[in-house]
């Protein structure tokens, strides 16, 4: 978000929060609201998933399904640079290579073929590289985290594993893709994976 004149599309200016369809006008309110109907929502997808592509379609889905009750922009790709609100934290990628960029990584994934076939460490190892290239494209204004680690959930049960995210904590994930996406170095991915990763 370049210049000091850019206005983000996506804010209500007068609360400066992202504008939503449940009336929320502060911060607080809409994480409480985010937190309650959002795990639903999850809930209630897990019996109607969308078709299992292994890329961006998938995630407009999933995104779409979780967030439209709140956003009315739920599914549709972010039409802003963003990056995590962290000093010193990089963009992600650019509004003009998101659709590029996920062919390519939908292109590796399948080459992996969506990492079934592989004992636990090697799933880690892949799984973190992947996790990396998809959380990079960051395709939505707001709910990327939570889009992809279904996306993840359903590609680990069809190897034959479950993802236990239960303590793994907001600030270690993003510390973890932070490293990866601007140090190139996945071993806290690695790290953090390893800690959720257990046998279907």
């Amino acid at each position: 978000m370049g210049s000091s004149d850019f206005v983000d599309p996506y804010l209500d200016p007068a609360t400066g929060i992202l504008k939503n369809l449940v009336g929320a006008s502060a911060q607080a309110e809409l994480d409480r609201i985010e937190g309650d109907l959002v795990p639903i929502r999850a809930l209630r997808l897990a019996v109607e998933p969308p078709k299992p592509t292994g890329d961006l379609a998938e995630l407009r889905a999933i995104h779409r399904f979780l967030f439209s009750p709140i956003y009315g922009w739920a599914g549709e790709l972010r039409t802003v640079d963003i990056r995590k609100n962290v000093e010193g934290s990089g963009y992600f990628v650019p509004v003009s290579m998101i659709e590029r960029a996920a062919g390519f990584a939908t292109d590796e994934l399948r080459a992996d073929d969506y990492l079934r076939g592989m004992d636990r460490t090697t799933f880690i190892t892949r799984l973190a590289h992947h996790y990396d290239q998809f959380n990079y494209i960051h395709p939505f204004r707001e709910g990327n985290g939570r889009t992809q680690r279904w996306m993840w959930d359903r590609i680990a049960r069809q190897a034959g594993w479950r993802l236990g995210w239960i303590g793994v904590t907001g600030a270690v994930n993003d510390a973890a893709s932070r490293a990866a996406a601007e140090e190139c170095d996945l071993n806290p991915l690695i790290t953090m994976l390893d800690r959720v990763v257990v046998p279907l």
